[in-house]
């Protein structure tokens, strides 16, 4: 029972400032810090430190910020063995992180955009679960999902960040994973109940939407309604909201794989996703297994 991922690789150079700037404006900031990223890079290293054995299907370029990109992996324990190194810049990400906890993203993807379907395994098997974001090209994406299909393979699928998900792409996934803006760009402005069962019906069988400090909401499809599983989130003081999304969704994932409830899955995710908020980073954030049980019995 093991995970692909099939996603993203960055470096992040991340500096925290009082507040976020807007459109033409300056804020000062203080010292840049330097750290792994992507995000499927990191569900990947948050599926591994929840227990899962994980491969990861991505690219870096030939340049200085190489390793720190793959460092989380390798200390992580996931297997390389379909990683590239193309001909491109390795991916970026520049991120601004607010005295308040939130933040603001701009992805260089370089040699991210690079990979395509060519690039994926000749063969899915041995895996039981795919995931996947979409900060990779659609095309390689929807390969992916189609040959994981196929193979009997549970695909979830982090529809972040927004953009065009094709129609083919959700028929062809088991579990979507959103937040509420992702959600509104897939089903329009809505309750956010009514926008998930709405896109059950799109082909997903199971749809989490990631509502930050509200915790999160999932609707499943059945013969009726289906089970509906509303978590609060778990308290915590948030300092750097950096990753929580991508960590929810790699060990939700880990945890399936290793065979738990849908409901008690999420509870896990839950309680990773609130304790990579009380630090600083994406993949340098993410608890252990072992800080994930302990928090769950504070």
């Amino acid at each position: 029972m093991s995970v692909l991922v099939v996603g993203s690789v960055n470096t992040d150079l991340t500096v925290r400032a009082s507040r976020i700037p807007g459109p033409g404006e300056t804020v000062l900031g203080g010292d840049t810090r330097t750290s792994p990223g992507g995000k499927g890079a990191n569900g990947a290293v948050a599926a591994a430190l929840a227990g899962a054995l994980v491969s990861m299907v991505g690219a870096v370029g030939k340049d200085v910020f190489q390793d720190v990109a793959l460092s989380g992996l390798k200390r992580a324990g996931v297997d390389l063995s379909g990683l590239l190194t193309l001909d491109a810049p390795t991916g970026l990400a520049l991120i601004t992180v607010s005295d308040a906890g939130e933040n603001a993203i701009t992805v260089a993807s370089g040699a991210n955009a690079r990979l395509t379907p060519q690039h994926l395994p000749g063969s899915f098997g041995g895996f039981t679960h795919l995931l996947m974001q979409q900060e990779l090209p659609p095309e390689i994406t929807l390969e992916a999902a189609k040959r994981a299909s196929a193979a009997g393979l549970m695909v979830l699928l982090n529809a972040a960040p927004s953009r065009n998900t094709s129609p083919e792409l959700l028929r062809l996934t088991d579990h979507l994973l959103v937040n509420e803006h992702e959600l509104a760009a897939l089903a329009g402005d809505g309750e956010v109940e009514a926008s998930a069962r709405a896109l059950l019906g799109r082909g997903p069988k199971a749809v989490t939407v990631t509502l930050g400090g509200e915790g999160s909401l999932t609707v499943t499809a059945g013969e009726t309604a289906g089970e509906t599983y509303r978590l609060p989130a778990h308290p915590v003081n948030a300092v750097d909201t950096t990753g929580a999304g991508d960590t929810f969704c790699g060990v939700l994932t880990a945890r399936l794989c290793h065979g738990d409830t849908l409901e008690a899955a999420l509870r896990w995710a839950g309680i990773a996703a609130a304790l990579a908020c009380t630090r600083p980073g994406a993949q340098d954030a993410m608890p252990t297994w072992e800080e994930v049980v302990r928090e769950s019995e504070r």
